[in-house]
């Protein structure tokens, strides 16, 4: 039992510590280059798949777009990531960083991004300011690089729609999590 308490431990850190450090050591100019680079990279791959969100997210008061590891030990669920919300208005990027913790159950590891359309500016405010989500979450992935499959999806929720795609990983979950989002001190 105690092992077991210190695998989940470990891999929670490994979690929060990889998903954290956005790029290491890099000056903080570079981190936000990094952070930017993430996100047009994963805006490219969103507009191949799903060549209608452009013009949803160019409609759109803002947009957030993070990239996230989660680990699921077969009751608990633990995850880290970092992003940022572009104002499509004012053109201003808030770099941001996530954290999750779920139960439930599952066993896998999963590296994915995660997109949300904000479709009013109240919404966007609100998550840069709060950030708080709660949901259950049911997937399976079993990808690496552009080999395999995942299945993620798309959800509209509180007047914002979120897409999630999945890099890399071999995952069976269903959880109940909550994930907060908070600004980046570091890089805002």
């Amino acid at each position: 039992m105690k092992r077991a308490i210190a695998v989940i431990m470990m891999s929670f850190l490994m979690v929060i510590v990889s998903g954290c450090a956005t790029t290491g050591s890099k000056t903080k100019a570079e981190k936000r280059q990094s952070v930017l680079a993430m996100k047009n990279d994963v805006l490219t791959e969103l507009y191949r798949i799903k060549p209608d969100v452009k013009a949803q997210i160019a409609r759109a008061p803002g947009y957030a777009v993070f990239s996230n590891v989660n680990i699921n030990i077969v009751l608990a669920s633990f995850g880290g990531g970092y992003g940022v919300v572009k104002n499509n208005g004012s053109g201003k990027h808030t770099y941001m960083k996530m954290g999750e913790l779920g139960l439930g159950l599952g066993l896998g590891a999963k590296d994915f991004r995660v997109v949300f359309v904000f479709h009013s500016k109240n919404v966007m405010r609100r998550f840069i300011e709060s950030g708080w989500a709660f949901g259950a979450q049911a997937d399976a992935a079993a990808k690496v690089s552009d080999k395999g499959a995942a299945v993620g999806g798309e959800a509209t929720v509180d007047n914002f729609t979120i897409y999630q795609l999945t890099e890399t990983g071999l995952a069976l979950q269903a959880t109940v999590k909550g994930t907060k989002y908070w600004t980046d001190d570091e890089l805002n």
